[in-house]
């Protein structure tokens, strides 16, 4: 099955104006299958998708919307209309605050999860139940190191990024046997605009060999079938960072469901 057939007609990319979401966007355009372009300045979506059509030859709607917002999921849904959707990638979750968890409002931190949690997991529950009816699709949740274990200055984000680890290991768990891939990109620090942002406000330079956005959209289409997660720049047997390689995880996660069908009475 070609990446179209498997992963179209159309595909939604939440957080595409710009950094590893634009490069996502214009590489699943460049397999034939039309965007829905999401973000929250208008600006830059109208740019991406002006060339996405040009470049590409295929179809490209966009929507602004603040993906923070507690009706940010009812109104990407409006934007997606009838369209069939194959594959959804979120993509934004960030943290611009580089901040101890007393040291700002709690209404900053809850905006935080409701873009990272509350949005990500209502777009895959609206998204994958018609995949689940055509035994078809795709869910990649680009995620951080940060999902490993809290940090001072991460307390928050950490906590969002864990859930979106387990979330989708739970997910890949209930939907391979229909045909649908979820993976948990793991990334380390990525060249993004948002990612200089925050070291330009502490006056610290961009490190050296850092992972480039087209690098990370290559790489992160290509394991979509082989999920539930990737640690970038490791290869699926290595733990690296992590406390375990995905491949463990994956062991894991196979054994839990099989004990798990015999409670719950599907075995």
């Amino acid at each position: 099955m070609s990446f179209a057939d498997r992963y179209g007609p159309w595909a939604v990319i939440a957080g595409a104006s710009e950094g590893t979401g634009r490069a996502f966007a214009r590489q699943i355009a460049a397999h034939g299958v039309a965007c829905i372009l999401i973000a929250r300045r208008d600006g830059p979506l109208q740019e991406l998708a002006s060339e996405i059509r040009a470049r590409h030859r295929v179809d490209c709607v966009t929507a602004a919307i603040d993906l923070a917002a507690p009706e940010a999921c009812e109104r990407i849904g409006a934007a997606v209309g009838t369209r069939e959707v194959g594959l959804f990638v979120s993509n934004a979750g960030a943290d611009p605050n580089g901040a101890r968890f007393l040291d700002r409002n709690i209404d900053v931190w809850l905006e935080l999860v409701r873009r990272n949690v509350l949005t990500m997991m209502q777009c895959c529950h609206q998204f994958a139940a018609p995949m689940r009816a055509r035994g078809k699709g795709g869910l990649l949740l680009v995620n951080s190191g940060a999902c490993y274990g809290g940090a001072s200055f991460l307390t928050t984000y950490s906590a969002s990024k864990a859930f979106e680890l387990c979330f989708a290991e739970g997910l890949w768990s209930e939907l391979r046997p229909c045909g649908i891939d979820v993976l948990s990109l793991v990334l380390g620090m990525t060249d993004t605009p948002a990612f200089r942002a925050l070291l330009a406000s502490k006056g610290l330079p961009v490190p050296a060999g850092i992972a480039k956005p087209e690098a990370v959209a290559e790489v992160g289409l290509a394991q979509l079938p082989h999920g539930p997660v990737y640690n970038w720049g490791q290869a699926n047997d290595v733990a690296g960072f992590a406390p375990n390689s995905p491949d463990q995880r994956r062991a894991r996660i196979l054994a839990i469901d099989a004990s798990s069908k015999h409670v719950f009475g599907e075995g």
